[in-house]
Parts: C-alpha cells; sequence; structure tokens
C-alpha cells in the first residue's frame, strides 16, 4: 500500500467527510474508491474507443440484415 499526501479545499474535504460519514467509511476508503470509479470510467472510455476503431459498419449491416421482420417479442417494444 502507498501513501498519498492530497491538498484539498477545505469546503471540498469537509464535504466528502461527510459523505465518507453518509456511507459508513473513512475518508481514505472514500476517496480510494473515487479514484477507482474514475480509472473504470476512463478506461471503459478507451476500451470502447479501441473496439470501435475494429468495427466495420458494412458487417454491421450484414448482421442487421439477418434480422427478421415482424413485430418486437413481448416486453421489447418502444
Amino acid at each position: 500500500m502507498s501513501t498519498l499526501s492530497l491538498r484539498l479545499p477545505d469546503s471540498l474535504h469537509k464535504r466528502v467527510r461527510q459523505l465518507a460519514e453518509q456511507e459508513g467509511i473513512s475518508i481514505n476508503q472514500f476517496i480510494s474508491t473515487a479514484v477507482a470509479e474514475k480509472m473504470a470510467a476512463l478506461m471503459t472510455l478507451d476500451y470502447l474507443e479501441e473496439r470501435a476503431k475494429r468495427g466495420s459498419r458494412e458487417q454491421f449491416l450484414a448482421v442487421l440484415a439477418k434480422v427478421p421482420a415482424g413485430p418486437p417479442e413481448p416486453g421489447d417494444e418502444l
């Protein structure tokens, strides 16, 4: 485990403390979770952009053309 010195504005520190208390966790745990969530979001975006580069509109349309015409299944309506 690493130690990180972090400077926060007093107003932000106060709000983080309040939210951590509401969740019943430490400030350290709150910040660790927040960092992990942000990293996951950024990494997901990178992953999706990389996958999109490998995509092919022609292949997508070919697969879409195989979908049978007709009404949607019950529960799939708009």
